[in-house]
């Protein structure tokens, strides 16, 4: 089935049961962008999605796993080797939250190798979901040094993940031409409302985040409400009918991944 919704950043990988919620989603026109967390996860992500034409597989190193020292430079340069060749990366970025203290300049030298690697092997129709906490700017300054932000046909389509950052950085993503997913954890508090309220709906895409939790159970029609949620609450927001912030959303997601 064609999908009617799109979560633009999840995890299967940290799912339960993930090839059950995989097959879960093609009966239930559910697409979703599956981001990892470790790359050597990576090989076993995207042998899943082959077999579901509405999941796609992100080659991902997130900077919680940098920052507490389950992944490394070994990690660092797996992810590197595997982005050379890949479109779809995810998650990766920074977290300059206080319990990661100490670990910036790892994190840091991890986005900055990532970049490169991109920029050395440009590919048209990349996209990089972004993990931002109290650290949108100095991600933004990345991506620009790079050129990743500079519009040309190898421009990756780049997608702050449950943007928490400043109000001006979120004007700075937005005049870059940034795209944001939004979750229901988002949408919990006043200032997510707000800057979900200040996102334009041609840059808006829906996300769960899930598992909450690692191993949490989790099954396709949770992530459906999840979204269905979320689109309800953008809508109120907005003050536009449901449908139509659920088609804008979907187009924009036809227009940043491939699937079908």
């Amino acid at each position: 089935m064609e999908p009617q919704l799109f979560d633009a950043h999840c995890h299967l990988d940290l799912m339960a049961c993930p090839d059950t919620v995989a097959d879960e989603t093609t009966a239930l026109g559910l697409g979703l962008f599956d981001c990892g967390v470790d790359p050597r996860d990576f090989a076993a992500a995207k042998t899943r999605a082959s077999h579901h034409p509405n999941i796609i597989a992100g080659a991902g190193l997130h900077p919680w796993w940098l920052a507490d020292g389950r992944c490394g430079p070994a990690e660092v340069n797996l992810l590197c080797e595997v982005a050379d060749q890949e479109r779809y990366i995810g998650e990766v970025g920074l977290d300059f939250s206080a319990r990661f203290a100490g670990s910036e300049p790892l994190q840091i030298q991890a986005l900055d190798r990532l970049c490169d690697a991109l920029v050395q092997y440009p590919l048209a129709g990349r996209v990089i979901s972004i993990h931002a906490v109290r650290s949108a700017g100095t991600v933004l300054d990345a991506l620009e040094s790079y050129g990743l932000l500079t519009p040309s046909p190898n421009s990756p389509a780049i997608i702050f993940h449950w943007f928490s950052g400043t109000s001006d950085e979120l004007v700075r993503a937005r005049d870059a031409g940034c795209y944001f997913s939004v979750s229901e954890r988002m949408l919990a508090t006043k200032r997510g409302r707000e800057y979900a309220r200040q996102i334009p709906l041609d840059r808006l895409l829906f996300e769960t985040d899930a598992p909450a939790e690692p191993q949490a159970d989790t099954s396709a029609r949770q992530l459906i409400a999840s979204l269905k949620s979320v689109s309800r609450r953008i809508a109120e927001l907005k003050n536009c009918a449901v449908e139509s912030v659920e088609s804008i959303a979907l187009g924009n997601s036809h227009s940043i991944f491939d699937f079908r």
